[in-house]
């Protein structure tokens, strides 16, 4: 009974007509997550603040950014714990990590709010953030970096 209701509620939303323009253009605006990649995460922290990133910028520990070895400069990254349900947004400013076994490096903010900081490291699923209107390039790079 449930069904044919939700099919018929479905089918008179595509026949509505959006007179109202903003509504439109919101739905163009929205993050498209894309899934990427899991593995583990660690951090770095206050011994490298103010030292340059490789994208130029200075590391400042505070920051919510985080170094990948093949995302552009600029990405911006949900990296999820799925122990715990935590997640942040963190920006690609920097590469690495150079240790082998590691997925991403992130700054000691991320992973105070991660809850990994007395851990050091921890299992995560990394997922790209573009905005509705910018192609998904990021994930093509980080695919074929693997």
């Amino acid at each position: 009974m449930l069904i044919p209701l939700l099919l018929t509620v479905s089918a008179a939303a595509q026949d509505a007509d959006f007179e109202d323009e903003s509504v439109a253009a919101t739905q163009g605006e929205a993050d498209i997550e894309t899934e990427i990649a899991g593995g583990m995460a660690s951090y770095y922290g206050r011994e490298l603040a103010g030292n340059r990133t490789a994208s130029g910028e200075r590391f400042d520990p505070e920051e919510m950014t985080a170094a990948h070895r093949t995302l552009p400069f600029g990405t911006r990254v949900r990296v999820t714990d799925p122990t715990s349900g935590r997640s942040v947004i963190v920006r690609i400013n920097d590469r690495g990590p150079f240790h082998k076994s590691r997925l991403i490096d992130l700054s000691q903010a991320a992973a105070r709010e991660l809850g990994m900081i007395r851990r050091g490291s921890a299992m995560v699923q990394i997922t790209v953030l573009t905005d509705g209107d910018t192609a998904p390039a990021a994930v093509q790079i980080a695919d074929n970096g693997r």
